[in-house]
């Protein structure tokens, strides 16, 4: 044991599983999700639906999979709180493999419908509400303060290139045979889980007033509402994601505007990972240290107005090149809200606080893909996009204003009072 501090989080054994396995579940999340959609699109224009009608459907997808998140996810920031995140994680993959083991099956033997596809997403609802915190709240616990903003920037390299490839499995493995990203997906979170088991037990402090659990719960949000910092950046992302998400309608853009077919699909889906895979990686190596409140003011709005020349562009180069500088700038915003979040809460309330944040997250994602969705269904895909690409741009305009400490945040030192409630970590033996 020692107290001296590693270079890099990789040193951490406990952090390089960890990283193993939130890579190898991203990979299979993303080439799952990128099918489920895409299946979800084919079956029903197949089956006679319009553009607008099948967009429909894919807005039923994402609102199936919000509805548990929002109901599930202040239990599950308790429960990361409560229990051993380990735990928890270990069981959320465990179903997820069931899920794609299941989806496997019957696409293996030509028995994929619809409502098969409905019941998935709502399992992978319930299972990302208590996945989210328990894996976020776990990931501090595994390094040193000084080195949490690192982590985090590795953490999000797992994540983005899972993004990145996890389409491409997806895509290009359904090219050769269809049951097959389902197949790849079961035995990524086989290895996931695997690596989850190799983390050895950590720090988890405990609750004050840990029999009254509804007390913490609102504790959490409390926390939240009354730190400034911590809601502005977390509504921030919530409203403008929300409003700008084009990620729900790649299908519709794959079959119907750009004519690319699954293959195209795969690359919608990987540039915007790209571009946020080489930001989160230029920020493992040179860590953003100053202005970083206008920064992520500024990349948001970047995202929103990519998110318009994306929405109106007919010419797949183009498309693939503001998709990149949408998940450019969205790593950018994330960096800075996910280091600004964990560095400004208090260990005790990590797993609560992860759990709004995830609540919004999933308002912005699988609910906004059922706003997207809904609006292209109402007014038509394009429009929709460049619609909340607009409405993007506009919310931070709007947000500067209300949450000022936004536009005067400077770095990441969090108040000085939350020193005494976030533990120095005893470190593993750093690796020669």
């Amino acid at each position: 044991m020692t107290e001296a501090i590693p270079s890099s989080p990789f040193r951490i054994a406990n952090f390089r599983a960890y990283w193993v396995s939130r890579l190898s579940m991203t990979l299979a999340q993303y080439a799952m999700m990128l099918i489920i959609g895409w299946q979800t699109y084919n079956i029903a224009r197949d089956g006679g639906m319009s553009v607008a009608g099948a967009s429909g459907q894919l807005a039923l997808i994402g609102l199936l999979q919000f509805v548990p998140l929002f109901l599930l996810t202040p239990f599950s920031g308790l429960a990361a709180d409560r229990f051993d995140r380990r735990d928890l994680a270990r069981l959320t993959i465990l179903l997820q493999f069931g899920c794609a083991a299941v989806l496997a099956f019957l696409t293996w033997h030509d028995a994929i419908r619809l409502h098969w596809l409905y019941a998935v997403a709502v399992v992978l609802g319930v299972v990302r509400a208590f996945n989210g915190p328990a894996l976020s709240a776990l990931a501090p616990n595994l390094v040193p303060k000084a080195i949490l903003p690192n982590a985090i920037a590795l953490s999000s390299i797992a994540w983005q290139a899972g993004m990145i490839v996890g389409p491409a499995i997806g895509g290009y493995f359904y090219a050769i045979m269809p049951a097959l990203p389902y197949l790849a997906a079961s035995a990524l979170l086989a290895v996931s889980i695997g690596a989850l088991s190799l983390i050895g037990k950590v720090p988890q402090p405990p609750i004050p007033g840990a029999a009254r659990p509804i007390g913490q719960m609102v504790d959490g949000l409390r926390y939240v509402v009354r730190n400034k910092m911590v809601l502005g950046a977390i509504t921030l992302d919530l409203f403008a994601v929300f409003l700008a998400g084009a990620t729900a309608l790649f299908p519709v853009y794959a079959r119907d505007i750009l004519q690319v077919g699954e293959t195209g699909l795969a690359q919608l889906a990987m540039a915007p990972a790209t571009g946020a895979a080489l930001t989160a990686l230029w920020f493992s190596f040179r860590p953003l240290k100053t202005n970083v409140g206008p920064k992520m003011l500024w990349a948001v709005a970047v995202f929103g107005l990519a998110t318009v020349v994306f929405g109106l562009s007919t010419w797949m180069p183009l498309s693939l090149a503001m998709l990149f500088i949408v998940g450019a700038a969205d790593m950018f915003s994330v960096y800075i809200r996910q280091s600004l979040i964990q560095l400004h809460t208090p260990d005790d309330k990590r797993g609560r606080v992860s759990s709004v944040s995830l609540l919004t997250i999933s308002a912005s994602n699988e609910f906004g893909d059922f706003f997207s969705g809904t609006l292209a269904w109402l007014i038509g895909p394009v429009l929709a996009v460049v619609s909340g690409g607009i409405g993007a741009i506009a919310t931070v305009a709007l947000w500067a204003r209300i949450f000022p400490v936004l536009r005067t945040t400077r770095t990441f030192d969090p108040p000085r009072e939350l020193d005494d409630h976030i533990p120095e970590q005893k470190l593993q033996e750093p690796v020669p």
